[in-house]
């Protein structure tokens, strides 16, 4: 079996700041009708069952993040509606991790969990989930049930009556008038009563009872009593998940078949995608797009929903929640900046970001790295510890710099240059001293091990070589 070209595994684990992992189960018919093409930075595992193939891997919350954009919501035209979907999901997937952990995985790449689409993604998904970086809804201390769906009919449904457990009263019945601006979204179905008795033992249906959205809430399906969600998965399990939209519906008896007629699509809960993408069209930020969805909750990279201010250098950009307190790093950021360029050989040709958290806590939790890493990049964003911290340690400036070499191979790397030659030249542009480290960990040895590589290679090919590989590639052997 062919995966072509997906990388399965590399020499070192990726050394270039990652935000925290998920591992994620991906269902392909085999042999696949279209296999995309992957290139994957860690381990892969690929099972057979049946007719389907089952690649388990693990990706950056991050990446998985602008996966679900791109598949819940590639329709998108707003830059803001995408960011509150983007937020809605990181948030969904913190809540939910781990859902399919007795399987040994954390989610699949279904609407059981979200639309995971990683052969979709785009520059434009991946710089929306860069935008929201880290940031979750938070309620009371814990992320936020962030339900979604597709189009709400023009008023969303209180999470309670359709699941009693869900203790979330942001997820409450409000009427939506952007949604319904360009229409209802009617649909309307059919199904024999012979194959609803065949499939459900059923060939009659009566609706006993509604939400006071109007939504369908109890039915009478033959002798039996069943709520609306029940019915819903078992008619959709059985005949197909298209038949039952939305819970807004009308039966219409037609002697051999009954017809569904309503409107809407999806279980009503939460932030209205159709909604959404017509509050940003209208200028709505992504922040109200999220208070009006979830109202209540409060937006930050932790559960104090710190709130950032952005102060301009001259060459850089600082964000920070203690701006006064940290707004003089943005005149040592553009010299270190200088000397990165300086020792690379070549200017940077955009305006990074530097992001500075406001604790050593709020800086793992959005960035998923370990206590000892004092900063790491994404992107065109360099995200720093605590200033006091850094400087406690005496690294700043040397961490900074360091940071600033990776936003300048980043820009010019080859795309096929393996992460250990990236985080190898960045360490011996530096001039990293690795004999001053005190502790020795598996991933400081493979940074040491990276740093000694390249040294090697320029000490055989010249500093002039390495540097053309960079932008080149490797060259082969």
């Amino acid at each position: 079996m062919s995966l072509r070209p997906a990388t399965l595994l590399l020499w070192l684990a990726p050394l270039v700041a990652a935000p925290r992992e998920v591992t994620v189960r991906l269902y392909w018919l085999h042999p696949p009708t279209e296999m995309p093409q992957l290139s994957w930075k860690g381990p892969l595992e690929v099972k057979r069952q049946g007719g389907r193939l089952l690649l388990t891997v693990r990706i950056p919350l991050e990446e998985y993040v602008a996966g679900v954009l791109a598949g819940e919501s590639s329709t998108f035209t707003s830059q803001e509606a995408l960011k509150a979907m983007a937020v809605a999901a990181r948030t969904y997937a913190v809540r939910h991790l781990g859902r399919h952990r007795w399987e040994g995985f954390d989610f699949c790449d279904t609407t059981h969990c979200q639309d995971l689409r990683l052969a979709a993604l785009s520059g434009r998904f991946r710089a929306i989930a860069e935008a929201t970086e880290g940031e979750l809804l938070w309620y009371q201390g814990s992320p936020a049930a962030t339900y979604y769906h597709r189009h709400c009919g023009g008023v969303t449904e209180a999470a309670h009556n359709l699941w009693p457990d869900v203790r979330a009263p942001y997820l409450r019945e409000q009427a939506d008038t952007f949604c319904v601006a360009t229409g209802r979204g009617d649909w309307h179905s059919q199904v024999l009563k012979e194959d609803l008795g065949r499939a459900l033992g059923i060939r009659s249906l009566e609706v006993l009872r509604r939400t006071s959205s109007g939504r369908v809430a109890e039915l009478r399906a033959g002798r039996k009593l069943m709520t609306a969600p029940a019915f819903e998965q078992a008619l959709g399990r059985a005949l197909g998940w298209d038949l039952v939209r939305s819970s807004r519906y009308e039966i219409i008896d037609r002697g051999d078949r009954l017809v569904f007629q309503g409107y809407g699509f999806g279980h009503g809960v939460g932030l209205c995608q159709t909604g959404a993408q017509q509050r940003g069209a209208q200028g709505h930020s992504y922040r109200q797009i999220l208070e009006f969805y979830y109202p209540g909750t409060v937006l930050g990279v932790s559960a104090q929903g710190f709130a950032w201010a952005l102060v301009a250098g001259e060459r850089v950009e600082l964000a920070s929640t203690r701006v006064r307190e940290d707004q003089w790093l943005a005149a040592l950021a553009d010299r270190l900046l200088k000397e990165a360029e300086s020792r690379a050989g070549f200017p940077l040709t955009f305006r990074p970001r530097l992001k500075v958290y406001p604790s050593v806590a709020a800086f793992r939790d959005s960035t998923g790295e370990p206590g000892w890493v004092a900063a790491s990049t994404l992107g065109r964003t360099i995200r720093l510890q605590p200033l006091p911290v850094l400087r406690s340690t005496g690294k700043l400036e040397s961490t900074l710099l360091h940071e600033m070499l990776h936003l300048l191979i980043e820009s010019r790397a080859h795309h096929d240059l393996p992460p250990w030659f990236r985080e190898g030249l960045a360490l011996y542009l530096a001039d990293t001293a690795w004999d001053k480290l005190r502790k020795e960990t598996e991933a400081r040895q493979a940074y040491r091990a990276a740093h000694a590589r390249v040294r090697a290679l320029v000490d055989r090919h010249g500093r002039a070589a390495v540097m053309e590989w960079l932008v080149r590639g490797l060259p082969p052997g």
